[in-house]
């Protein structure tokens, strides 16, 4: 199972940038769908953005399409979220997540499919 790090975030204005990282230590992370969720709060959690394992494929919510982009270098075991022209909406504690084996050719966005979880960090955008 992977253990995942998660560093990055912290406090922007609205339209700013920031970029996430989430890096596995045991390696194993390139076998794996990833994705990066959102928790508000009084909210539940929710997908943001996701890439499959066996073909790269990327999907996003509706509320960061355009903004967001979620890559992943397997080499360095390593998963981002870039994320642009910020919005106080988009204010929540963000946490990256590997899926179980058997999502390798899809991205779930129900966070019940995700077996390993980052710490979240905190992302805050002031208007």
């Amino acid at each position: 199972q992977v253990q995942l790090v998660q560093s990055g975030g912290g406090l922007v204005q609205a339209g700013a940038s920031l970029r996430l990282s989430c890096v596995d230590s045991t390696r194993a992370l390139s076998k794996h769908t990833v994705g990066w969720f959102r928790q508000a709060p009084g909210k539940e959690r929710e997908f943001a953005a996701g890439i499959s394992q066996i073909d790269g494929e990327t999907i996003y919510a509706d509320s960061v399409k355009g903004r967001f982009t979620i890559s992943r270098d397997n080499t360095k075991n390593t998963i981002y979220l870039q994320m642009n022209s910020l919005k106080p909406e988009d204010t929540a504690v963000y946490y990256c997540a590997a899926a179980a084996a058997r999502y390798y050719s899809i991205v779930p966005v129900t966070p019940v499919a995700y077996n390993s979880w980052g710490q979240g960090t905190q992302v805050t955008v002031s208007s």
